[in-house]
Formats: C-alpha cells, sequence, structure tokens
C-alpha cells in the first residue's frame, strides 16, 4: 500500500535562478542546509545526473548526522530528483540512527516554479521501495517533518536574503 508523500511548500521572495543555485551548490548548503542550531562539517557533491551529496550535520549538544542524496533527475532552473539517505562517514547507506523502521531510502522532488516575482519552492518526498511498516513509520513520522522542514526553509529564506540587494 503507497501512502501519501509529505509535501511542504514555501513562497520565496527570490528569482528563480538563484534558489536553484543555492540549492544545488554546495558552498551554498553548507550555510542554510539543516534546522536551526545544526550546522554542516562536511559536505561533497558531484551535482550531475548519478552524481551524489554526501554531508554531515552537527548536531546541537554534539553529535553528527551523516546523510547522501543520490541524484536521479536534474532539469535546471525547474526540478532535482534525488534518493536520500542515512549515511556513514564513508558514504555508504546507513539506517536512520533514531528509528530503525525508518525507510532505508526515500524518493525527494524538489520543484522550483517562478511565482509573482519569487519562487515557489516545493518539496515531496516518499519512501522508496520501502516495506509496508517503513512506509507506515514514515507517515507516522509526517506531523513531525513539518516543524524540522520549516525550520530549514527558514534558514533558507534567511541565507537568500542575505544574498540579494
Amino acid at each position: 500500500m503507497n501512502h501519501p508523500p509529505f509535501v511542504i511548500s514555501r513562497y520565496l521572495k527570490a528569482r528563480r535562478q538563484l534558489v536553484w543555485d543555492v540549492y544545488s551548490q554546495a558552498e551554498h548548503l553548507l550555510h542554510w542546509f539543516g534546522p536551526k542550531g545544526v550546522s554542516m562539517s562536511h559536505s561533497a557533491m558531484d551535482f550531475r545526473l548519478g552524481g551524489t551529496f554526501h554531508y554531515c550535520q552537527a548536531l546541537e549538544g554534539g553529535g553528527a548526522l551523516w546523510g547522501l542524496w543520490q541524484f536521479r533527475e536534474i532539469q535546471a532552473p525547474d526540478k532535482i530528483v534525488l534518493l536520500q539517505h542515512f549515511s556513514d562517514a564513508d558514504g555508504g547507506v546507513a539506517r536512520n540512527p533514531w528509528n530503525a523502521s525508518w525507510p532505508l531510502q526515500t524518493l525527494s522532488t524538489t520543484t522550483f516554479a517562478e511565482q509573482d516575482g519569487g519562487t515557489l519552492l516545493t518539496i515531496q518526498w516518499a519512501p522508496y521501495e520501502a516495506s509496508e511498516s517503513e512506509q507506515s513509520t514514515f507517515l507516522a513520522g509526517h506531523s513531525s517533518m513539518n516543524p524540522g522542514w520549516s525550520s530549514v526553509l527558514d534558514r533558507l529564506e534567511e541565507y537568500l536574503s542575505l544574498l540579494q540587494p
């Protein structure tokens, strides 16, 4: 059974090309990717079809969270489709450190639509090749994803404001 994906959108007061650039370039992701209180301590990106983004987020209060994106579709400046995984320091796929029944991989589709002089950014996130138990765990987590993703998008908005006149 396929459950509905998690979807979040944010209107950003920045031109689409700029939003695309800060979402697709490692040197920009270092400044905003992650919820408030998290900083990026490692970032290696090969932004191309079949490429990866391997990163580590230093967590507030200590600890680290490794992640891995595998790019499946890139349509500049409209859409990025990727498989998202928890990872280890060597770039291997790993289980969620807090919830072993979380999907091993998720499919993330991010779209960038021009709207009223700015950009409507929409993230659609769903389990990929997941068991029913993993899908149910992901669905149960939807409500907790809103605050985390909202915090990430707040940081993106703040960062974009620094790059514009």
